[in-house]
């Protein structure tokens, strides 16, 4: 008998209560072991007015249309010692229902799970291997760890999760953290049936002190069978600035080059910059705004079937209330405008823009 996600999901719920409720009796003093968990609901509303449902196709975070829904409901475990450690994460939701479409079974509700091993006892050097959080883009699928509601169009295009084995290493003051990893592809559970050859990567980040975080990421493979193969060549660069107290921001500039035939030294190219402010006002209260834009006129990543492919530009105003300290109450407007009519009105044509608004309550423990 096929138990179902819902099923299995209930399942490990009470497992891992359980299991968290047995060590938090005998391990009052040694937090080896956490829990923690996350929900975020949300109403989208597009101005267009598509009678479909769904948001376009390189949307993943908030992908529903004039409805309330599930954005991410995510259960953790995470373990730790002074030289193991490990994390599983269960997740359902819209956002895994998009964004792991490709995945079979039971992957299709794997947020994370990896162990990582202390390699040295005198450095802090770590072997984690596994599902792990992508080590490219400053954005993750988790509400309130991003300065705006929706996800900017860089992280909704490039991975959120991968698989492998990662090798990271940090400087004994914490400036410095490096990192090389062996992937099954660009943001695969699994590789591509076919797929023979793995994909690698990079992160280097450099923290000069507590309010400047600077970051460079790569990947490069190919992820599609051995008989199509085109090889890609991805770099994601981004810094993070406390400027004031209450004043932060984030840039980032994203490029890519995938070739156009297998074997061909012509090479398809598409890039993304971005720019988010991010305002405190009170201690409950932030206000973000965010300038992006997309190309991608080869249509590597974004596929729209027009004259001049993706060219996109974005702005945003998001507004965040704390409602209390693990209740967010996050409302935002956004505007896209593409040089292609891309993005689908009520009568069943395009439009060149579009607008929206989202809303969105989460809370944490």
């Amino acid at each position: 008998m096929q138990t179902t996600v819902s099923t299995r999901f209930k399942l490990f719920l009470a497992f891992s209560t359980g299991i968290v409720t047995t060590l938090n009796a005998q391990e009052t003093e040694n937090k080896t072991w956490k829990i923690r968990g996350n929900g975020e609901f949300y109403y989208q509303t597009d101005f267009n007015n598509p009678k479909a449902n769904t948001r376009p196709v390189f949307v993943y975070n908030h992908n529903r249309n004039n409805e309330v829904n599930l954005n991410l409901g995510l259960l953790r475990v995470n373990y730790e010692r002074e030289h193991l450690r490990a994390n599983l994460g269960v997740a359902v939701g819209t956002y895994m229902n998009a964004n792991y479409s490709s995945e079979s079974g039971g992957f299709k509700n794997i947020y994370e799970a990896n162990v990582g091993f202390k390699l040295s006892k005198e450095y802090a050097l770590w072997l984690d291997v596994g599902i792990l959080p992508s080590h490219i883009g400053f954005e993750s699928a988790i509400a309130g760890d991003n300065y705006a509601l929706t996800r900017s169009m860089m992280a909704e295009n490039s991975p959120y999760f991968e698989t492998g084995a990662k090798l990271s290493y940090r400087t004994s003051s914490g400036k410095w953290e490096m990192a090389i990893l062996v992937l099954n592809g660009w943001q695969r559970i699994q590789r591509v049936e076919g797929n023979t050859t793995p994909a690698i990567g990079h992160q280097l980040s450099y923290r000069p002190n507590e309010k400047v975080l600077l970051n460079s990421s790569s990947f490069i493979g190919n992820d599609m069978p051995d008989e199509q193969r085109k090889m890609r060549y991805f770099h994601d660069l981004y810094g993070q600035f406390q400027l004031m107290d209450k004043f932060a921001l984030q840039v980032g500039f994203d490029i890519g080059m995938q070739q156009r035939e297998k074997g061909s030294e012509h090479y398809a190219v598409w890039y993304t910059p971005i720019i988010i402010a991010k305002y405190a006002p009170t201690e409950r209260m932030n206000v973000a705004v965010r300038g992006e834009y997309y190309m991608d006129k080869e249509e590597v990543v974004i596929s729209t079937e027009t004259a001049n492919g993706f060219q996109t530009f974005g702005v945003s105003l998001n507004i965040d209330y704390r409602v209390l300290p693990n209740l967010l109450w996050r409302l935002e407007v956004k505007k896209l405008k593409s040089k292609d009519a891309v993005f689908l009105m009520r009568d069943g044509g395009l439009n060149e823009d579009i607008t929206g608004v989202v809303t969105s309550v989460s809370i944490s423990f």
